[in-house]
């Protein structure tokens, strides 16, 4: 059995709530692809009352914290050290066009620190959470990084601005958040961005630490550009090295 804080409990059973509207509006999406208005509105207001579900249930227990979110800002509560970051909806585009691969992320900030971060992704039904000296998991299974040292047998995922790089297998999954997980899951080998959100990686990057792999110090950066490197502990240098002007 797993020990989990009474903070990421918050956290699962928020995410559990707020997929509820997820999943819901996700049917509605295809039905919407054909219509003169298009889905981009609908899938808008999705995103911002799944924010406003996360920010009420995490605000039930936890009164005073803070948020950093993606929709509205950086709320200021009596608690500044201890901040919620969230992301309703990472990989919006894939939403907006009816494929099944985002998800909703909670991360808890202390002291500029992460110290407990969840992704969800609630079609797969799949739970990534970790915190801090106490592991990663998904849906109670506990993570390892991938033991790959073989740059030709890895696999990688980016976006396609911002980086420049040479000879590696790679994928553009559009879900920063997801990508980061499946690092941790050893699925991905590594995963590599520039001027990303910190809504956008912050509970990937307890994740991949906690399974055993290697992230950059994302907070030097400004919360809205971010440039992060994430890996396997194995492969982290050679990854590096492909990649160019870092």
């Amino acid at each position: 059995m797993i020990s989990i804080s009474a903070n990421l409990n918050i956290m699962i059973k928020a995410a559990e709530k707020a997929s509820k509207s997820v999943i819901r509006d996700f049917g509605e999406v295809e039905k919407l692809q054909v219509s003169k208005k298009g889905p981009y509105d609908f899938v808008t207001k999705t995103d911002k009352y799944v924010e406003k579900v996360l920010i009420e249930e995490l605000s039930k227990i936890k009164k005073n914290y803070s948020f950093i979110t993606e929709e509205t800002g950086i709320i200021k509560n009596k608690d500044k050290e201890n901040i919620w970051i969230i992301d309703p909806i990472d990989g919006t585009t894939n939403f907006l066009h009816g494929i099944p691969h985002f998800a909703i992320c909670i991360a808890l900030q202390h002291k500029n620190e992460i110290v407990s971060g969840l992704i969800f992704d609630p079609i797969k039904d799949e739970m990534f959470f970790a915190e801090k000296d106490k592991g990663a998991f998904l849906n109670n299974q506990r993570l390892r990084v991938s033991k790959k040292n073989s740059i030709d047998e890895c696999l990688f995922s980016s976006n396609h601005e911002g980086v420049k790089f040479s000879n590696l297998n790679m994928r553009y999954g559009g879900c920063a958040a997801l990508d980061l997980a499946y690092v941790a899951s050893g699925r991905l080998d590594g995963f590599f961005h520039n001027n990303i959100n910190l809504w956008d990686v912050a509970a990937g990057e307890i994740l991949v630490k906690e399974a055993g792999g290697v992230v950059n110090d994302i907070h030097k950066f400004d919360v809205d550009k971010i440039d992060i490197r994430a890996s396997s502990a194995a492969i982290n240098d050679k990854m590096m090295e492909n990649l160019v002007n870092f």
